[in-house]
């Protein structure tokens, strides 16, 4: 693995983590709460920390963009199939979960994360926008690609994605982790271009920030309900 990774995997856990410190920090020097010290912070290392990982990954977007890598009408398509291609397999994972194991479908960490996101609405864009591309950049660009120059697809999609899905902190979900993972990994070997599973996975992150947002939990189960129903009928 290039060195440069190295110093990207590590600005991604100084990023996970220097809110212990940065928000002490912030409360001592502003009149404000700790809640809100640990939010501001929060946007501001996750906005940091994507712009320093942007510039030491620039030779990498430089020479993807020189290799024989999908077109822009390409890009397009595969980001909207994949959508829907990241939803049918989530809502396989989902049923296969529930089915077999008896794991509850729901998220403590989306809930978490929704908790957050209604007390202090400008945390949405770490979800939405920021967190998809930090993690399409490490768990596929980096993990999952250095992983596949090493082996076939279904070990590296299988390894990136069990790491994906423990970072996330639900191993009970890693069937759903995992299943996401593979799709978008798939979307970054079949385009070769890593912008592909970041618009999907900043798609799918936004779809459900936005309709959970506007609903209560109760509300928008039942949604997702019916959309596996529709995906993976019943």
């Amino acid at each position: 693995m290039a060195r440069r990774y190295w110093y990207v995997i590590l600005t991604y856990i100084i990023v996970q983590y220097s809110v212990i410190i940065g928000a002490p920090l912030l409360l001592s020097i502003l009149p404000i709460t700790p809640f809100d010290a640990a939010i501001y912070w929060t946007i501001f290392s996750f906005i940091a920390g994507l712009a320093v990982i942007l510039i030491i990954m620039k030779p990498d977007m430089q020479m993807e963009s020189a290799r024989n890598a999908a077109s822009v009408g390409t890009v397009v398509l595969w980001s909207v199939l994949g959508v829907f291609m990241a939803l049918f397999s989530q809502g396989i994972a989902a049923m296969i979960e529930m089915e077999l194991f008896g794991i509850d479908p729901g998220s403590e960490n989306t809930q978490q994360i929704m908790d957050i996101s209604r007390a202090a609405p400008l945390f949405i864009l770490i979800p939405a926008i920021i967190a998809p591309i930090l993690e399409e950049l490490i768990f596929r660009k980096i993990i999952f690609g250095s992983l596949y120059k090493r082996m076939n697809f279904f070990f590296a999609g299988l390894l990136s994605a069990l790491i994906f899905g423990f970072i996330h902190g639900e191993p009970q979900h890693i069937l759903i982790y995992a299943s996401m993972g593979f799709v978008f990994a798939f979307l970054y070997v079949k385009t070769k271009r890593i912008i592909v599973p970041i618009l999907v996975h900043a798609g799918m992150n936004t779809m459900v920030v936005m309709a959970q947002y506007s609903m209560t939990p109760e509300e928008f189960q039942r949604q997702l309900d019916q959309l596996q129903m529709i995906f993976i009928g019943g």
